[in-house]
């Protein structure tokens, strides 16, 4: 049969993490609860930095920002899963293919950006003390945060237009439970060279080059802090960078993962189980990873959380 650019008019059938039907109210619940608490946890991070005056710093006004991008990361794929988990349906448009691509690719090369601003927010703050509060002054923040968006925004978009240009066979099954770029790629009948490129292209700007620039600052972050005379100073240096050497760890050993193999090889149970850490369990954890180590923003989620039960307490004696 001769391959047919039916772009137009073409829809996909994502198969999910199984196709056993005794299994889609486990995967339900688990990808629902997963979902809540992320979006739960995350927004509780920006509510926390939002509402407490110490916590308008540099760092925390990145980590809300992460937190914003990890909502939206989470928001493009599990959604989608969940309804066509409970309706049974495994169709997804053409449109809302590429839609689903490009956002999923926005959102994650954000994370990657931001990583990379906050590893030199922390940087600055361990080698160049004296100066942290002149170099990461708000203005520079603000273009920092507002420049990683409109270069996560514009790259994206060459990955997903090139993706027009691609003429389709007749299998439209997609093995994943979201539009997985690699995946659409290898049911494209023509040739995919030039995809191939611009996505390996863009994945050395948006996310090799992110991470070279994070290994970069912690090549120079730990002298600085064997440096330190007092053991006190010591582990306050390394407990500021722990949680975000964590997340960085989680994020990028998934993610690079997936990306640079999934490509050039068969799909894989391995390869969609480490989609599954990336895009939902790693966003699930960071809120955690951050709250647990950081004092100042656990005392503002008590204090979030300690205002909250005196209202839901009046609104249930009101209904009484």
């Amino acid at each position: 049969m001769e391959p047919q650019n039916d772009t137009q008019i073409l829809e996909l059938f994502l198969l999910g993490l199984s196709e056993d039907p005794e299994l889609q109210p486990l995967i339900f619940g688990l990808f629902l609860s997963m979902y809540l608490v992320t979006v739960l946890g995350n927004l509780l991070i920006i509510l926390a930095t939002i509402s407490d005056s110490h916590l308008h710093t540099p760092m925390y006004f990145f980590l809300s920002n992460l937190s914003l991008a990890d909502i939206g990361f989470t928001s493009t794929t599990i959604p989608n899963a969940l309804r066509n988990i409970q309706t049974q349906s495994r169709v997804i448009t053409f449109a809302g293919c590429i839609s689903q691509i490009y956002f999923f690719l926005v959102f994650g090369s954000q994370d990657n950006l931001l990583l990379a601003v906050m590893a030199y927010d922390r940087f600055v703050a361990i080698c160049h003390p004296l100066h942290y509060m002149t170099i990461m002054n708000p203005r520079l923040c603000q273009l920092m945060v507002l420049g990683s968006w409109l270069v996560s925004i514009l790259g994206c978009l060459p990955d997903t237009l090139t993706i027009l240009r691609l003429s389709f066979c007749t299998n439209r099954k997609i093995p994943h439970f979201f539009c997985d770029l690699p995946e659409v790629l290898k049911l494209a009948c023509s040739d995919t060279l030039i995809n191939n490129v611009v996505v390996y292209s863009v994945a050395t700007v948006l996310c090799v080059f992110p991470l070279t620039g994070i290994l970069f600052s912690y090549s120079q972050i730990f002298p600085s802090i064997l440096r330190i005379s007092s053991d006190r100073g010591k582990y306050k240096a390394f407990s500021t960078c722990g949680s975000h050497l964590l997340v960085v760890s989680l994020f990028y050993g998934t993610g690079l993962g997936v990306y640079f193999s999934s490509v050039a090889t068969p799909s894989s149970r391995m390869s969609l189980m480490a989609s599954v850490m990336y895009t939902m369990v790693t966003p699930m954890l960071n809120p955690f990873i951050y709250s647990l180590r950081n004092r100042n923003i656990k005392v503002a989620l008590v204090s979030i959380l300690s205002k909250m039960v005196p209202l839901s307490k009046s609104f249930d004696a009101r209904l009484s």
